[in-house]
């Protein structure tokens, strides 16, 4: 029996995490009542008790958890879903898909889960700069469409009002600084010199995602080869042009915890798209297959990923 414990289990990420491994024989899921789901010495018992822990939590939070863990435990792994330890020393990054990492994955005490607009872009890019077809000194531009349940609670009660503000009814540009959080893991994963100039966007829907980055000078069959032997199956699908009738929709693979990458366009000028759903490979089911991996169990047990 493998006991887990969600540490922020009350959140978004949280909920799902806990919704998707709740049927499973050999999961015992440890949990603490709303009375002590903060105290600190209750989640740290219940920390040093388990053998996986998630983290869904505030970066802050995140941090003070891992130092929850006593310099005598050797047994507890954990998976932290926040920012915090993304691209820190010591921690493992939750890409198995690239990079090699599975490996590294299936051997860490310590994986951080990437973020959920860096998942999109990372796995359009860096099979790319693995093939020698973006040069790690290019400049690159990303845009990504995401359902407001990526904001958390907060901006789900927003979206959710009666009477909410008429600007909520369109979709909204953010990250206007360029220094949206998940720069740092986008960049240094793909093995960049420069960040990308990104362009986030929350619309009006709940959960979906759809990044786009823009080629140029490369046909569209040569960028698919790069795809269609990089992923050969798994929770990460080459689909070839996608679309639904000339029109590619964010929300497709809502609910599901796989991705699909698209290139459409034509000679000298298309665009590689990946499309997932924010709540799954963008956040908890990523986290549950990092967990498998560890685990030694197939990636896709317990995921929804058709």
């Amino acid at each position: 029996m493998t006991k887990v414990f969600i540490d922020g289990s009350a959140g978004t990420t949280g909920l799902r995490i806990h919704d998707r491994l709740a049927g499973r024989a050999y999961i015992e899921l440890c949990t603490l009542s709303d009375e002590v789901r903060k105290d600190s010495d209750a989640r740290a018992e219940a920390i040093n008790g388990a053998d996986i822990v998630f983290l869904c939590l505030p970066d802050a939070a995140a941090v003070e958890a891992v130092g929850m863990i006593k310099t005598s435990n050797t047994h507890t792994r954990v998976i932290d879903t926040s920012t915090a330890h993304r691209v820190a020393d010591g921690w493992t990054y939750g890409f198995p898909e690239i990079g090699g990492r599975r490996e590294a994955i299936k051997n860490a005490r310590l994986v951080a889960n990437p973020g959920c607009h860096a998942s999109g872009f990372i796995a359009l890019v860096a099979p790319r700069v693995e093939a020698g077809i973006i040069d790690r000194a290019d400049m690159i531009s990303c845009t990504s469409l995401t359902g407001y349940s990526g904001g958390g609670k907060k901006m789900i009660a927003e979206y959710e009002a009666d009477g909410r503000d008429m600007l909520l009814d369109a979709p909204r540009l953010y990250g206007l600084t360029q220094s949206h959080k998940h720069l740092p893991e986008m960049t240094a994963v793909c093995g960049l010199e420069h960040s990308p100039v990104f362009c986030p966007i929350v619309a009006p829907f709940y959960a979906g995602m759809e990044v786009i980055v823009p080629v140029f000078g490369r046909s569209p069959d040569e960028i698919a080869d790069v795809y269609r032997a990089y992923y050969t199956g798994g929770v990460v699908k080459f689909v070839g042009d996608g679309g639904e009738g000339g029109f590619m929709s964010a929300g497709k693979l809502s609910g599901r915890d796989d991705m699909e990458i698209s290139v459409c366009g034509t000679d000298g000028r298309c665009t590689v798209v990946s499309r997932f759903d924010n709540l799954g490979k963008g956040a908890s089911g990523a986290a549950i297959q990092n967990m498998n991996i560890m685990l030694g169990v197939a990636e896709t047990t317990g995921l929804i990923t058709e």
